[in-house]
């Protein structure tokens, strides 16, 4: 039988403009057996250079920083590569945000008030499955866009209304 701490970790790198939030998840992540962060970073520009430098197999990047947002992150990663897992972690976990992310290739969306332990599912999911989009909003973010655009008048009820 084979010791599992023999076996390849996922490596994860971390994008926050806020150094509390690296160090704090950073130190979350590498108490899973299965995970690693082999890299951090504070800014859009610094995340997808680290990433270019330690080639992890999971990015996790927050939303909104100085020089950008996660997605600019997720857009440029994801035209690299169908291969690295991309969460975007972040405080705006809005509908909106929640679409966005999933339009520009991001494998994952958790909401920064969400369990330490939903970020780390997250990142497993990710590096199995990049392409897959999980979010446990995502359901709910749905329903309301249907009944949204289900009730939303034609052009012709518009004009009849003004």
């Amino acid at each position: 039988m084979s010791d599992p701490a023999d076996q390849a970790k996922v490596t994860v790198l971390l994008i926050d403009d806020h150094e509390l939030i690296r160090n704090g998840l950073g130190a979350v992540l590498d108490l899973e057996p299965d995970l690693e962060v082999v890299a951090t970073a504070g800014s859009v520009a610094e995340g997808i250079q680290r990433y270019h430098e330690v080639r992890p197999d999971v990015v996790v990047t927050d939303l909104q920083m100085q020089d950008g947002t996660g997605l600019d992150v997720v857009r440029t990663l994801r035209k690299e590569s169908d291969k690295v897992g991309l969460i975007v972690l972040t405080m705006h976990s809005g509908d909106d945000q929640i679409f966005a992310a999933m339009q520009a290739g991001a494998s994952g969306f958790v909401g920064k008030d969400a369990p330490s332990t939903e970020v780390i599912k997250a990142a497993r999911h990710a590096a199995v499955s990049p392409k897959a989009f999980v979010c446990a909003g995502l359901v709910g973010a749905m329903m309301r866009r249907q009944s949204a655009e289900s009730t939303a008048l034609t052009e012709r009820e518009h004009d009849v209304l003004l």
